[in-house]
């Protein structure tokens, strides 16, 4: 039995996930969390073999959930998450200890298949990972990376943070959620490798992403 915790700051995702592996042999989900904290939390008090691990989570996201999971329980396998096929999320997932790595929008069968195969002791990426991955690669074998395009929204979230509007000013100006503010400067964190807003602002200034 492959005893599975869900990490993830939205219920319906989990709820999803959940009913997606129900009645699947061999595999159940004992546990689930909405941040990195939780996850630890639970890791200590419930047995745990594999974790589905979103990145981007609040309080603690789930590249640092990952490295103390993979210092703490050799044995378990983590496969990262995310709705953005981005090198830095990707990159920093597997240099975290991760050994699978699937976009939100895969199916089933793709989800079984990579859970199976980190429990089998091999990594698994998807299709889409592995061509960017390679891509990044021939591009620039040296650094093995490339720069990502922001995209419009964040581009217009960039806008605003560097003219010092709060997260709810942000929200209200733009017509989206907190959370969504959130999520995008998460983004425009891991893209311009900035540690907080004001290197972000910095790092832009720099690329001539903002005036």
């Amino acid at each position: 039995m492959i005893n599975v915790l869900i990490a993830d700051d939205h219920q319906l995702f989990i709820d999803g996930l959940k009913a997606m592996l129900l009645d699947v042999p061999g595999i159940r989900v004992v546990a689930e969390a909405g941040n990195g904290k939780e996850v630890l939390q639970l890791c200590e008090k419930t047995p745990v073999d594999l974790v589905i691990m979103d990145v981007n989570m609040p309080e603690m996201d789930g590249v640092e959930a990952t490295k103390t999971l993979s210092k703490k329980y050799q044995d378990m396998k983590i496969l990262g998450l995310s709705m953005h096929l981005d090198r830095y999320y990707i990159s920093d997932m597997l240099k975290s200890g991760a050994t699978g790595y699937l976009l939100k929008n895969t199916g089933k069968s793709d989800l079984l298949h990579a859970i199976h195969t980190l429990h089998s002791g091999e990594s698994y990426v998807s299709e889409e990972v592995n061509k960017l991955l390679l891509n990044s690669f021939f591009k620039n074998p040296s650094k093995y990376q490339v720069e990502e395009k922001l995209s419009e929204r964040e581009s217009q979230v960039l806008d605003c943070i560097a003219n010092g509007l709060t997260t709810l000013e942000v929200a209200e100006k733009l017509f989206i959620s907190k959370n969504t503010v959130e999520t995008h400067r998460k983004n425009l964190l891991y893209k311009l490798k900035a540690k907080n807003t004001a290197e972000l602002v910095n790092n832009a200034y720099k690329k001539g992403l903002i005036n």
